[in-house]
């Protein structure tokens, strides 16, 4: 069970200090129409939805070739990350060189596909068979509107080959409702040579 962190909830305002603010936010016009904090269970879906989008692309890959998963990996691309909103800090896990971080959108489907020659590194990380992926979370820390997780993600492939990552996201819900990767940071765990 991951440790879940959030910091609201030890937060203390005096009832007198609530009502000012609420007064003040009413006097102001300002809306609450809706709740853009994030929850636990929405993140725990947001990282379903990026393990069952993974196997969803190499099968893709499979029964249609590279132009089914690239047009699948785009659209994941497209509602998992927040690339379209602003910035997006994705650090693969088999990225090396100058094309270590992807920070625009064309950088992270090229990770997950490959075959763009601006990154003539990338082989498809996504193409590799997965069949499974499992997140096992060392801590969730809520915050607002956004999410911050580590722990082990583990894919298993079509031969029943596991692999696993460390990973840190973080996730930032929108004023729609929208759950999206905006820090996306994966590497091999450390392998001591001793």
């Amino acid at each position: 069970m991951a440790a879940v962190f959030n910091p609201a909830s030890s937060l203390t305002m005096r009832p007198s200090i609530k009502l000012a603010a609420l007064a003040l936010s009413l006097a102001s016009g300002l809306a609450l129409a809706h709740d853009v904090t994030i929850s636990e269970a929405e993140v725990l879906a947001a990282q379903k939805a990026w393990g069952d989008a993974l196997v969803k692309i190499a099968r893709d890959y499979e029964e249609g070739g590279l132009n089914r998963a690239k047009a699948t990996a785009t659209a994941v691309i497209d509602s998992a990350y927040a690339y379209q909103v602003g910035p997006v800090l994705f650090k693969p896990t088999m990225a090396s060189g100058d094309q270590t971080f992807r920070t625009t959108r064309q950088g992270a489907v090229s990770y997950f596909v490959g075959g763009d020659p601006a990154y003539p590194g990338d082989h498809g990380f996504a193409l590799k068979g997965w069949r499974a992926v499992e997140v096992r979370n060392a801590g969730i820390l809520l915050n607002g509107d956004t999410a911050t997780t580590m722990g082990h993600v583990t894919m298993t492939d079509k031969s029943g080959k596991r692999t696993t990552v460390d990973k840190t996201w973080t996730f930032k819900k929108d004023d729609k409702g929208q759950v999206r990767i905006v820090v996306h940071h994966s590497s091999l765990p450390f392998a001591d040579a001793h």
